[in-house]
Formats: structure tokens, C-alpha cells, sequence
């Protein structure tokens, strides 16, 4: 069954008007989310299935709470959108915290702001991304959603409204997803290439959405198309946070390639084998992962959640973190 009520189709409307769609465009978006759902399998979160068509209609969502005339929204929510390596090779680990990750970007900026002050100018969120905080935080809170779901069904009521919950976190999760599977979203190179140029490459920023909206709508990319490139659900254990970090490594080893294929004017021709693979392989490896999140929050919805003593807000918490007034993950 198709699910899209006509509240949801306004605000599946605003995700789509044109000027508010950034980040692989409104098709890739689209497609990869809708690609993930129609993946699950059947032991996994089927009912999302039920809201197929509202989830991949709002897929670029996100990107409407980045409007300048919206500027506490603008800032709280540009950094989840890119994750630029480059910029913070000095934070090793990184950092199970959000806030941690912040402060240590801040602190790097205090120490080079007089000796290096062009290099400070970008040692912020801003300019160094969120991107794998934002999504984790929207996949634990989907499996708290589920975990509503799952009571409801077991106790014979309708789970409609936490379904609808988790469509939404669905939506976030699979935006944040979508970009991290593009490579010039995980590179300062994002928007043409920065600093030294031994091989010339543009640094015009119309590289970003010639690639990801443009060369995509041009080639007519569909769920079906990427579909057969999914392939069966990984059953991903261990870390999440340290999954898509990885995953985020992945699709950033690929930035330049992006950059030999436009610099060969790659992108002037929709039906470039090349460009498409490189398209094909991206979207389905967000897919991929994103059905597999799916998948796996479903899975951890089954249990309780542990009870962490003492929590991370105790002072006592051997991890506790005053600077952030929590012990990280």
C-alpha cells in the first residue's frame, strides 16, 4: 500500500521546490531512499514500506532548514550536510560526542588563529561538517521509534502515529546518508578545488551541482536502476557511529574521481559510461547502507534499552566530560 496523506504531501511539496534543493538534488535523494525501503527484506522494518512514497517525496527535506532567512535553523542544521576530512586531521579519535567534536575544532582554532589565520577562518562546524553525528542521532532516535511501534503491535493497538515517527526519522537519517554517499560531500573540495592544483582541476563551484543534480536528472536516474546494485543486506554489527565513519571514508576516497571525469568534461555527455557508474555505484552504496540501517535499528528495537549507571549526566560517571556536562557515547 501507498501511503502519502495529504498533510504529509504539503510538506513533501516544500521539500521539493527548487530552491531549497541542495545535496545530490532532488532525484538521487529520492531515489536512494525509495531503493533502501523497497531492499528490506522481509524480517526487517517492513511497515516503512506503507509510507514509501511520502519518504522519497520529502527525501530532500533537510535541506529546506537551511535557508538564510532562517538562521538559527540555517546554523544548527548546515554542518550535518558535510563531513570535510581535510579539515581536522588534527582530532584523533574522533570524538563519540557531538559537542566534544565541536570544542575540539574550537580549541585548534585558538591555538592557530594568530600564526595561521586563514587555515582558523575554516577550524569550525561550519566548515568542517557534522555529518556523522547528524546521523546517528537520527538513527537512534528511529529505533526508539520502532521500539512504539513494536509495543503497539504486540498489544493488538494501531501504530500508525509511531510509524509516521519513524518515517520522518527515516527521512532525516536517509538524507544524511544520501550525502555522505557523494564524495564531494565528504572533501573540502566540495564546491571546486581548494588549495594547490598540480593538476588543474576547476575550482569553479558549479562542479558540485553539474555532478549531483544535473548529470543525474540528466541520465533519468531511477530506483530500478540502482536496485540491482544493492545487493543483500550486510546484517551490520559492531559500531554504528564507527560503521558510518567508515562509510564516510569510503565515499570520500572517491573525491577525485569526480574531478578527473568533470576535468574530461565528463559531465557534458548524460550518456557517459563513466560519470553513470561512478553514479550508479555512489547512490546504490547509500542505498545499501541506509537499508541496512534500517535493518539494524529494527533489530536493536527488539530489547530494552540498557540503563546506563551512572548516567552521563552523573558527575560520578568515570566518563564524564565537564566541558560538555555529559559522558560521550
Amino acid at each position: 500500500m501507498r501511503f502519502l496523506a495529504p498533510a504529509l504531501a504539503t510538506i513533501s511539496a516544500l521539500a521539493l521546490h527548487p530552491t531549497t534543493a541542495r545535496a545530490w538534488g532532488g532525484t538521487a535523494h529520492s531515489v536512494i531512499d525509495r531503493a533502501a525501503i523497497e531492499a528490506i527484506p522481509d524480517d526487517g522494518p517492513t511497515f516503512l514500506r506503507k509510507y514509501v512514497d511520502y519518504i522519497a517525496a520529502s527525501a530532500s527535506l533537510p535541506d529546506s532548514w537551511r535557508g538564510d532567512a532562517e538562521n538559527f535553523s540555517k546554523m544548527d542544521e548546515d554542518p550535518n550536510h558535510g563531513w570535510f576530512r581535510e579539515q581536522f586531521t588534527f582530532v584523533k579519535p574522533i570524538p563519540r560526542s557531538r559537542h566534544e567534536f565541536v570544542l575540539a575544532l574550537y580549541k585548534q582554532y585558538e591555538r592557530i588563529k594568530d600564526s595561521d589565520p586563514l587555515t582558523a577562518q575554516r577550524t569550525n562546524i561550519r566548515w568542517t561538517g557534522t555529518l556523522p553525528y547528524a546521523a546517528i542521532e537520527a538513527y537512534e532516535r528511529l529505533i526508539v521509534c520502532m521500539r512504539y511501534v513494536r509495543k503497539a503491535q504486540a498489544e493488538g493497538r494501531d501504530a500508525s502515529v509511531p510509524e509516521q515517527h519513524c518515517a520522518f526519522q527515516a527521512i532525516r537519517l536517509g538524507h544524511y546518508i544520501g550525502d555522505g554517499a557523494q564524495p564531494l560531500h565528504d572533501s573540502v573540495n566540495s564546491d571546486g578545488w581548494r588549495g594547490d592544483n598540480p593538476r588543474e582541476y576547476t575550482r569553479d563551484k558549479s562542479i558540485h551541482g553539474r555532478f549531483e543534480s544535473l548529470f543525474v536528472d540528466g541520465m533519468q536516474l531511477t530506483a530500478t536502476d540502482i536496485a540491482p546494485r544493492i545487493g543483500a543486506p550486510q546484517h551490520r554489527t559492531g559500531d554504528m557511529f564507527e560503521a558510518v565513519l567508515a562509510f564516510l571514508d569510503v565515499a570520500g576516497n572517491k573525491m577525485e574521481a569526480v574531478y578527473k571525469l568533470e576535468k574530461r568534461d565528463g559531465f557534458s555527455n548524460h550518456a557517459d559510461k563513466d560519470v553513470r557508474a561512478l553514479i550508479y555505484e555512489r547512490t546504490a552504496a547509500g542505498a545499501s547502507m541506509l537499508r541496512d540501517m534500517f535493518v539494524r535499528a529494527w533489530a536493536e528495537s527488539a530489547t530494552e534499552p540498557v540503563k546506563v549507571e551512572p548516567s552521563p549526566l552523573d558527575f560520578s560517571n568515570p566518563a564524564f566530560n565537564p566541558e560538555t556536562g555529559s559522558a560521550p557515547d
